[in-house]
């Protein structure tokens, strides 16, 4: 449930209300605005406790939370969350995309594909440092040497980097490398390595498993956010149906479904959402439309040489095509690039 407190309540009040919620063994969770404080109670059953907060003089209302997901609601929070990481900032009115390839491959290769990044207007640089593949014997990434690559490349860019956490023995190696760790889809409902990335402070990008609903998206969130992290990007990165001309299918009416659902930031990684680089294109026009935040895009200069998921790789040409064709359909709807 919800504890909104009446405007002007002190610190003392606050805290009051807060040490009542955990007397009853709930989990508090304090959303501040300009003009009322709002007391997230999270715990089973936690409604029936409200006739003991009602008769409280600070508490202006109580509201029952109806969605099995809480802290993720927009009930919870109906203003969107800008997550701000270095000079970034998501969620805001500027769109912010992501590029660059699928693993990290070597330094030279990295710092040729960020710059034509950094150079064509992306915000954020991406590379694989660990690759959960299909195959044991495909190329698994470089691991600390490519985390290494990562922090570097990005420092002389100026751009923030993401690289995807598989196990929860690699979140405190990432941690000091990365400025956004990425959970990928096989991974969405690894609910121990969720909970252990909600003990971070770093922002989490959170992508959609490829046979999980967007309610079971929010619930593998409210894991990370319950754990005191509440800087969380969900990204639609396509779902399996019963539909083959496309490595997966690319759901955009998740997009706006999850923003109504949600004041979390959602993304669109059309790469894979797609596997055809021909697609990326027209479905990041879309993803615009629809309402995302931002796009995770796989860049390469030679595809046809990538050590993974070259065929769904974009040249740097083309990433700057897709910078450009995007602007018009952000101002569209009230946003820029």
């Amino acid at each position: 449930m919800i504890i909104t407190l009446k405007p002007g309540t002190t610190k003392k009040g606050i805290e009051e209300v807060v040490q009542k919620i955990k007397n009853l063994g709930f989990t508090p969770h304090l959303s501040e605005g300009k003009e009322r404080t709002i007391v997230g109670v999270i715990g089973e059953n936690a409604i029936l406790t409200r006739e003991i907060f009602e008769p409280m003089f600070v508490v202006e209302s109580i509201t029952p939370i109806s969605k099995p997901y809480k802290l993720v609601s927009r009930e919870f929070k109906s203003k969107s969350t800008i997550i701000k990481v270095k000079n970034v900032k998501i969620g805001d009115k500027e769109i912010a995309v992501i590029g660059g390839p699928c693993s990290i491959e070597n330094r030279e290769i990295l710092l040729e594909i960020a710059s034509e990044i950094k150079k064509a207007g992306g915000k954020i640089l991406r590379g694989g440092a660990f690759k959960p593949r299909t195959s044991p014997y495909s190329f698994q990434g470089l691991g600390k040497k490519g985390l290494k690559y990562l922090a570097e490349v990005g420092k002389l860019t100026h751009l923030p980097v993401i690289t995807e956490v598989m196990d929860v023995r690699q979140i405190e190696l990432v941690s000091e490398y990365a400025d956004i760790i990425q959970i990928g889809a096989r991974n969405m409902q690894n609910f121990n390595l969720l909970k252990e990335v909600g003990k971070t402070e770093k922002p989490v990008l959170l992508k959609r498993g490829m046979a999980s609903t967007v309610k079971e998206l929010l619930m593998s969130a409210e894991y990370i956010l319950s754990e005191g992290n509440s800087r969380v990007i969900l990204c639609e990165r396509g779902i399996r149906t019963f539909e083959d001309s496309t490595r997966f299918t690319l759901d955009i009416s998740a997009v706006s479904q999850i923003k109504i659902l949600s004041h979390l930031p959602v993304f669109v990684d059309p790469s894979h959402g797609t596997g055809r680089r021909e697609l990326i294109l027209p479905l990041s026009r879309a993803a615009i439309a629809a309402g995302a935040d931002g796009l995770m895009v796989e860049v390469h200069p030679r595809p046809e040489e990538a050590l993974s998921d070259g065929f769904q790789s974009i040249l740097p040409l083309n990433f700057q095509r897709l910078m450009k064709e995007i602007k018009p359909v952000a101002e569209a709807v009230g946003r820029k690039v």
